[in-house]
């Protein structure tokens, strides 16, 4: 299996923090939706709490990558929705737990002023590439 190529700081380009500026694959291309803080019931998982919440997404990441075959080995881009920035200390733990640091994706992170119900805190969607 081919591993994606990252690169983290290109020439001229100030270093990353907590990304890889380019990540480049050859294969299949997975797109994940952005995922919310539900459960499998589509109970909220974390009211008002950044890092339960942040757990329950990548938590369903993780599921939804292994229904097309793939890990976060794969992913080589993840986009984080977040209603207010100073979630991303809970996101970056999270993310942690299943990305080791020396495999970080390509990554944008984005404020909203609301996602689709008041009371999720984050939205993150996911892009991945399996080899052939």
């Amino acid at each position: 299996m081919s591993e994606p190529t990252r690169i983290p700081a290109p020439d001229g380009v100030a270093a990353a923090a907590q990304y890889s500026h380019v990540v480049m694959g050859t294969g299949r291309f997975v797109a994940v939706a952005g995922q919310l803080p539900l459960d499998e019931h589509r109970r909220l998982v974390g009211e008002g709490d950044p890092q339960a919440q942040a757990r329950q997404v990548f938590e369903n990441l993780r599921r939804c990558l292994a229904a097309a075959g793939a890990t976060f080995d794969d992913v080589v881009k993840l986009t984080y929705f977040v209603t207010d920035m100073a979630h991303m200390p809970a996101i970056r733990a999270a993310r942690t737990a299943h990305i080791p640091d020396d495999r970080l994706p390509a990554a944008s992170a984005v404020q909203v002023a609301a996602l689709i119900h008041p009371d999720f805190l984050m939205e993150i969607e996911a892009f991945a590439v399996l080899s052939e």
